[in-house]
């Protein structure tokens, strides 16, 4: 039966480039994503830029450009980079949009009209220099609950707590440097705890993994506060109706961002977004998210919602941060890398693939190991997947005009490797990207053991082998072309350029049982090069210098 899913990945902020440690969300959820769809399934991924807050607000500011400059500058930039590394998007659009405003107004109102927002005067930190109401991320100290030094005012990021900024230890104006004063301000509320029920069902309805459902739970026993979803002016962000001078907390529109942005999407293409969004919808919509920011997808997002009559999602899958080489990423030590500074030198895929082996359906952190990468991708890719294509094409141009076999010479052989593709999916489907590629990569041994036994270099120079040659090159064809279909989701750039070389067309999953027999193949081009331990050198290098020059944190 063919599903019909809306897939999202966390939107990037617009106040900073893209790097490697945002490139896990993006990757995993894009491998999803093209699996989906060569399994026939109408599946739409949609994303956008994270344009609103106080942050875009002061950057631009100090350039001297306007908001909405800086983010049309940003998300140029961020759209490139997704390009560069395939990351599919049918359709990238950003929460400062019509769409966005419209749909925020709509839920909100929504809300209010249900009995769900509810307004109250409360003290804030302002800062005496800027004259302005700090935001959360704008006041630094220690944590309330574990005592960590350096946090922001709005969650801890060693124990994961949530607080009020008020309840900072010490702190200090991220804006100015000045201590900051307390000031009452009247703000808007949404009430969570109207859903506590609703949330405890929802949680441990199998729509989150284990591990995030358990930490939910904690959370619902310690008791659901109301949720501050106003700001102050001056703010960039969309003014809330009836209320001037009132800002929506950037956090209410963002998550609102991924369905305006498939509104966008439908506008443009005829999709019918109401059928997606209607509380009992048949279709799915799945949310892929970084572990630091459950609270808000896994309780904030559903109850509103639920407040506003649409649908709740299907799956909210949380993945954890990277680290490089066992470490946070660092800028002292050249390992917080930048997208850009990646495709300068490498091959996008070859990440595609590093993260892909790493993945497992958890949250666990997964670690860029610079010296394995380069092993595991010179040995997997380039020395087992590739080398099959390259070890068998010369022989079929050179001796057979490019033509293939008209049978398979080794059927049992070629079975094993169909048969696994319900194995294999399964995995994939359930995002253990790891397990599904060390299956493939099991597979490419057999098929290299299976070309090294056969031995078609000897038996070329003996006459009357014409056949058997033809024969063998053949299957380690066909054996290559069934991994490229298991690879495709992973390496997509990669994929197309073999089904040129196989003379076909794009390769589906349904594809894999029907072997290509007694047809022209085209001159094999390498698919793939080593990676040299300078190209990483350099990655580094460049990092250092591009981190200490820039003005990002």
């Amino acid at each position: 039966m063919q599903r019909k899913i809306l897939v999202t990945s966390a939107l990037p902020y617009a106040n900073g480039s893209i790097h490697l440690g945002h490139l896990v969300e993006y990757i995993q959820t894009d491998i999803w994503v093209r699996f989906q769809k060569m399994q026939g399934h109408e599946c739409h991924y949609v994303c956008a830029d994270d344009a609103h807050g106080t942050p875009i607000m002061l950057r631009a500011q100090s350039e001297g450009i306007t908001p909405e400059t800086l983010i049309a500058n940003i998300a140029k930039e961020h759209q490139t980079d997704f390009k560069d590394f395939s990351i599919g998007f049918d359709n990238f659009h950003s929460t400062h949009s019509d769409e966005n405003k419209a749909l925020a107004q709509q839920i909100y109102l929504a809300n209010r009209e249900a009995g769900h927002i509810t307004t109250r005067t409360i003290s804030q930190a302002y800062d005496p220099e800027k004259e302005m109401f700090l935001p959360d991320r704008f006041i630094k100290g220690e944590c309330p609950k574990c005592g960590a030094n350096d946090q922001y005012g709005d969650n801890c990021e060693v124990c994961g707590a949530t607080y009020a900024p008020t309840d900072l230890i010490n702190p200090i104006s991220a804006v100015s440097g000045a201590t900051p004063i307390t000031k009452e301000s009247e703000h808007y509320f949404f009430k969570l705890a109207n859903f506590e029920s609703a949330l405890k069902s929802w949680t441990t309805g199998g729509h989150l993994q284990d591990e995030v459902s358990n930490k939910l739970d904690e959370w619902l026993e310690s008791g659901l506060r109301d949720w501050d979803i106003s700001r102050d002016a001056p703010y960039f962000g969309f003014e809330i109706p009836d209320a001037p001078d009132k800002f929506f907390y950037v956090w209410l529109d963002a998550p609102i961002g991924y369905l305006a942005s498939f509104k966008h999407y439908c506008e443009r293409t005829g999709v019918d977004f109401d059928e997606y969004m209607k509380p009992d919808s048949t279709t799915e919509m799945v949310h892929f998210i970084g572990k630091d920011i459950i609270y808000f997808h896994a309780l904030f997002w559903p109850a509103m919602l639920q407040g506003a009559n649409f649908r709740l999602p299907n799956n909210i899958y949380a993945h954890g941060f990277l680290t490089v080489d066992g470490k946070k990423m660092s800028k002292s030590r050249g390992t917080f890398i930048n997208a850009r500074t990646y495709l300068n030198y490498l091959n996008p895929e070859y990440l595609r693939y590093y993260y892909a082996a790493k993945l497992s359906s958890g949250i666990e952190d997964i670690d860029l190991n610079l010296e394995d990468f380069q092993n595991r991708i010179n040995s997997d890719l380039v020395g087992k997947v590739i080398n099959i294509a390259s070890r068998c094409a010369g022989f079929i141009n050179k001796g057979f005009e490019g033509k293939l076999s008209s049978s398979l010479s080794e059927p049992i052989l070629f079975k094993e490797f169909v048969d696994k593709s319900t194995a294999i999916a399964d995995k994939m489907e359930n995002r253990e990207f790891g397990h599904a590629m060390r299956e493939i990569i099991g597979l490419a041994d057999k098929a290299n053991q299976y070309i090294d036994e056969k031995k078609p270099w000897t038996l070329a120079k003996e006459e009357g082998q014409e056949q058997q040659v033809q024969d063998i090159c053949t299957m380690g064809i066909n054996l290559f072309r069934v991994l490229i279909i298991y690879l495709k989701p992973v390496l997509p750039e990669t994929a197309k350029q073999a089904e040129t070389f196989l003379n076909i067309s794009p390769l589906q999953w349904a594809d894999i049982p029907n072997p290509i027999l007694s047809q022209g193949i085209n001159k094999f081009k390498p698919l793939m090069t080593r990676v040299e331990s300078e190209k990483i050198q350099s990655i580094q290098e460049d990092s250092i210098e591009t981190m200490s020059t820039s003005t990002e944190s």
